[in-house]
């Protein structure tokens, strides 16, 4: 006997299972039951567990535990290690708001100690809900023995890292502009930078600067009003031509004043014909012309000159005036330029990004209205030329949404720009998908990588290792034991490395013998996961022996698009330095998940969706194969609750349905199809079409998901149960399953259902691990799915002949209820005949029979003529073609009509694509988007066309039809009410009808017929009984079982 499925709520039946696999230790036995197996080593991309998971994780992890469960069903080793992304400044910030401090100093009165402690108890705040989410969703992976960033073992494999760069020479400190924070008092890197744009709204100026000594200027444009006070240069392109200009009296902020412009932008920046050009002159003569101080409010090194003109290559005339101002204090080409002329640095802003010594101090830079202020201040003093409020893309910080700024501040970097062409060169070894992020999104960014500025000011996070003595000299710690053996105090190898603990451990200089100290800074927190592959297994330290053969590099790993210059980056950094290659083999890159409406979620606009809810709701089987099925997993996803329920519906509800049926009949039967073996070749056609449809399936599956393509991996399976098992096999097999006798018939159609039915259940498990399991044990008694294998599919049971016949029926099939659908004619309503193509006969004659109780037909002719019934229009699809043909559309629309075979013109048009037709003595090429063909059927018929295969229904009722038709509609209202008064399948009836004299004719004609379809021992007339429909009859019917 085999088991139903439960008919508990989804979310606890799943919850059941959860709990099971861990008590049997599932995701162990998915390792040692495949002992002796190829590895297939996948990395996850720890999460931080300060936050609630959201949908998105869900889809991030769909992805990787459904190849985990296909490549462990292959016959892989797949060890599955959870990790717990632990410092950083999210953690930091999160702390802050729950202490009420609002900067550094706060932390710094608080205590490091405590408030580093307070951070790491807010790691775990939200660590129940991840390990609820992830059991819930069916996510098989190690949560027991996760990797964790602020393990004591992870920061000293960071450390040994940090040293082998240092030994390399690759690590400096360097004075550079750097994108800074200054709520985070922290700068960022380039790769972090990357994250945080946003579009605002900004307002822009073309400031006036006068030249000395006459009564000229310079028009300069900024977008950043706040670092005018800040400037010393000015820089024109050597070789781009620029003008002396007089404006005409109505130009507004310069009436009659001479101006220095780049000629391209003059008419785009002063107004056509609103000037006369007095001079032109290449931007290399301008070169040290001097003008005075815009913002006289900060003293510059009277050892320094500034306020000149001073020439770069970054200049360009695409937007401004060809002429830019220059402050080396905030910007990187402006502090090279800086260095190359001497100038002097001014800054007038400090750490916390508030003005000092302008008339605005005490003003964060980009205070809202304080733009508006400045402006006032240049129009006041004749400084300003225009305004304008312009949209553009600037940095935020990617953690608390701050705008940067950028700023001058030392930082300790790692000189990438060496190890570039090694970069690209481990990329090149990678395996994308899609192709197009690592060839251009990651290539270009590695083609063009910047040092890496891995020092934060910060608190939390790994404490970078490096001594310093007041000589100069620097010393690198790349072990606890090392710390041990060099420190001034008494340590043991088990002290805290965090601040400020390692902060109190000092190391003697063995250059002048004073006291080293470690320098401030803690380390960028996405070294730490760009580490994992390393300090994951605590290497060197431990694990070295296996590390090259069983833990590096990863097969596989998945996060989101928005990880290609986060996670990615800092995993290929590390080691193409380390290993000399790429950390991983294949990357499947997910975009973002969006609502309905294809609007990015977001808290404040009130459209996330809730996991859990969708769990509790639908399950997590159907959350994650409509996930899965809605779009290609790098494509964004728009999340919509009710196409979840339709998947939910189409594809589980129809399993389950199929599964059901098959429980009900063998159940009652008492047929185990284990024990029992039909051959292949000696089962009829129907469950051959079946069989070779289910090997093809499984070949493909194969295919698509050795290149990741989960979309088209659960599509297939599901069109597959829903049209070729449920709606197709189980629905014409069904009779069979009714046989009283066990005949090899009955037999085949157990075993081709049952065969099929475990088979899905494999093809399915890595995606619906869940019901997948339920079925699969309930089948076949084995311990679980996920520890069976994964089907290849048998190319000897693949017959493309039996599916060319089988689905060439189904076809016309097809057809034929698009047609009644059409005309309106019900299928219970029986018809004379359908016409097909005569060239079908050979190939399906034998399967008329099939046809014709599919459609409900009589005959099924096959006629050589089909035109003869049918006639066709061919015209110019105007919208389409009128644009590409011009001039020629109406000669196109002749020869359309003069063409002798329409019918053959437009099947070739089907089957092709394109023809060949010939307009005004020209051969022209013709899409079929570039004609419409109208078919129109003969009297008495119906025609229907589809990829250039007709059906042609005679529509014509004659009485004989009738009656059967109101025959079989009475045989329908019956079994509804049979399963209304929910009646036993075998129960004997009565049925009981008031009706007029053409259903009381069909029902004398046809007696027989209706009563044994349902079970009815005798017909009897009655009164006052409820009223049915039966073809525009009104009837009364009832059913009394005996």
């Amino acid at each position: 006997m085999f088991q139903n499925l439960s008919e508990k709520p989804i979310a606890d039946v799943q919850l059941e299972q959860a709990e099971k696999w861990k008590e049997e230790h599932l995701l162990e036995k998915c390792v040692t039951t495949r002992e002796g197996g190829p590895a297939f080593v996948f990395y996850e991309g720890p999460p931080t567990a300060n936050g609630r998971p959201g949908i998105h994780h869900v889809m991030a992890r769909t992805l990787k535990d459904s190849v985990c469960r296909y490549k462990t069903m292959q016959g892989f080793r797949v060890k599955r290690k959870a990790g717990w992304d632990t410092h950083g400044l999210p953690v930091e910030i999160e702390v802050e708001k729950q202490l009420h401090m609002s900067c550094k100093q706060d932390i710094e009165k608080y205590g490091i100690a405590q408030f580093n402690e307070k951070c790491k108890e807010s790691v775990f705040v939200y660590e129940g809900l991840w390990r609820q989410m992830t059991e819930r969703m069916g996510f098989l992976i190690d949560m027991d023995h996760p990797y964790i960033t602020l393990d004591n073992n992870y920061i000293e494999s960071c450390w040994w890292i940090i040293k082998e760069f240092f030994k390399a020479g690759l690590i400096y400190e360097g004075h550079k502009i750097l994108p800074y924070c200054p709520r985070c008092g922290t700068g960022l890197a380039s790769h972090e930078v990357a994250q945080g744009y946003k579009e605002v709204k900004v307002l822009t100026l073309i400031a006036k600067f006068k030249r000395v000594g006459v009564d000229e200027y310079f028009l300069a444009w900024t977008t950043t009003p706040w670092t005018l006070a800040a400037n010393v240069a000015l820089t024109v392109g050597a070789d781009i031509d620029y003008v002396k200009v007089k404006t005409h009296d109505d130009v507004p902020g310069a009436p009659g004043q001479i101006l220095y412009v780049a000629k391209v932008l003059a008419d785009k920046v002063i107004g056509h014909e609103k000037y006369d050009i007095l001079e032109e002159m290449k931007g290399s003569t301008l070169e040290y012309i001097e003008y005075e101080q815009l913002m006289p409010f900060v003293e510059t090194d009277p050892d320094k000159k500034a306020f000149y003109v001073t020439v770069g290559d970054y200049v360009t005339v695409e937007d401004g005036t060809g002429i830019v101002h220059t402050a080396p204090a905030f910007g990187e080409d402006d502090y090279k330029t800086g260095r190359r002329y001497g100038l002097p640095v001014i800054q007038p802003v400090d750490e916390d990004g508030l003005y000092t010594t302008t008339p605005w101090a005490g003003h964060f830079v980009m205070e809202e209205g304080l733009d508006v202020e400045i402006i006032k201040y240049l129009a006041e003093n004749n400084k300003l030329f225009s305004k304008e409020k312009l949209i553009h893309n600037y940095p935020h910080c990617w953690r608390c949404s701050t705008s940067l700024i950028y700023y001058a501040k030392p930082s300790w970097y790692i000189e990438m720009t060496k190890l570039r062409d090694d970069l690209v060169k481990s990329n090149n070894q990678v395996n994308w998908f899609p192709e197009f992020v690592g060839e251009k999104r990651f290539g270009n960014w590695l083609e063009e990588v910047k040092d890496w500025a891995i020092s934060r000011n910060r608190y939390w996070g790994t404490p970078i290792p490096i001594w310093r003595c007041e000589c100069g000299h620097l010393e690198c710690i790349g072990s606890r034991q090392e710390l041990a053996d060099k420190a001034v105090e008494k340590i043991s190898t088990d002290i805290e490395l965090h601040r400020p603990y390692v902060d109190d451990v000092h190391l003697f200089c063995p250059e002048c013998g004073k006291t080293m100290d470690r320098i401030p800074e803690v380390m960028d927190c996405w070294f730490d996961s760009g580490a994992m592959p390393f300090a994951q297994w605590h290497y060197p330290f431990e694990n070295k022996e296996i590390f090259d053969t069983e833990l590096f590099p990863a097969d596989f790993i998945c996060e989101g698009i928005d990880q290609t210059r986060g996670w990615f980056y800092s995993l290929i950094a590390i080691s193409t330095f380390l290993k000399k290659q790429a950390p991983y083999r294949n990357v499947l890159v997910n975009d973002l998940i969006l609502d309905k409406d294809g609007k990015k979620m977001s808290k404040t606009r009130g459209n996330t969706v809730d996991p859990f809810e969708m769990f509790d709701k639908y399950g997590a089987d159907a959350t994650r194969w409509y996930l899965l099925y809605v779009s290609p997993a790098w494509s964004p996803t728009r999340f919509d609750e009710e196409g979840l329920q339709e998947v939910n519906s189409k594809f589980f509800g129809t399993l389950r349905n199929v599964y059901n049926f098959f429980v009900l009949y063998s159940n009652q039967d008492s047929i185990d199809p284990r024990s029992m073996f039909v051959e292949y070749q000696n089962r009829p056609e129907l469950d051959r079409w079946i069989i070779s449809k289910y090997n093809q399936l499984a070949m493909d599956v194969n295919a698509e998901m050795d290149r990741y393509d989960h979309m088209k991996s659960v599509r297939k399976i599901q069109d597959f149960v829903s049209e070729d098992l449920s709606n197709w096999y189980i629905r014409r097999a069904r009779r069979r399953f009714y046989s009283q006798d066990l005949t090899e018939d009955k037999k085949s159609v157990y075993c081709t259902t049952y065969e099929v039915l475990v088979g899905i259940c494999r093809l399915a498990a890595p995606f619906a691990p869940f019901i997948a399991d339920e079925i699969f044990t309930n089948l076949t008694g084995e311990e679980s799915v996920h520890i069976s294998f994964f089907p290849h599919g048998d190319e000897t049971l693949i017959d493309k002949d039996v599916e060319a016949r089988m689905d060439l029926v189904r076809d016309l099939v097809a057809l034929g209820r698009g047609t009644r659908e059409k005309e309106r004619i019900k299928v219970r309503q029986p018809l004379k005949e359908i016409k097909v193509d005569g060239k079908y006969q050979e190939l399906i004659s034998d399967l008329t029979p099939l046809i014709k109780e599919e459609l409900n037909v009589k005959e099924v002719v096959f006629e050589k003529n089909l035109g003869e019934y049918m006639n066709f229009t061919l015209k110019p699809n105007f919208k389409v073609a009128g644009p590409a043909l011009g001039s020629k559309i109406k000669s196109f629309g002749a020869a359309l009509a003069s063409q002798k075979d329409p019918a053959a013109l437009a099947g070739s048009l089907e089957i092709n694509d394109t023809v060949m037709v010939t307009v005004e003595g020209d051969e022209l090429e013709i899409t079929k988007e570039f004609v419409e063909v109208r078919i129109e059927a003969k009297e008495g018929f119906a025609v229907a066309m589809e990829n250039n295969i007709f059906t042609i229904l005679d529509t014509t009722l004659t009485p004989e039809l009738i009656n059967e038709g109101l025959a079989r509609e009475l045989i329908s209202k019956v079994q509804q009410m049979r399963k209304l008064k929910d009646f036993e399948m075998m129960d004997r009836i009565k049925i009981y009808l008031e009706a007029d004299s053409d259903v009381s004719k069909a029902v004398q004609i046809h007696n027989d017929y209706i009563m044994s379809e349902t079970l009815a021992v005798e017909i009897l007339p009655g009164s006052g009984l409820p009223e049915a429909d039966l073809n525009g009859h009104k009837t009364g019917i009832d059913v009394v079982k005996i």
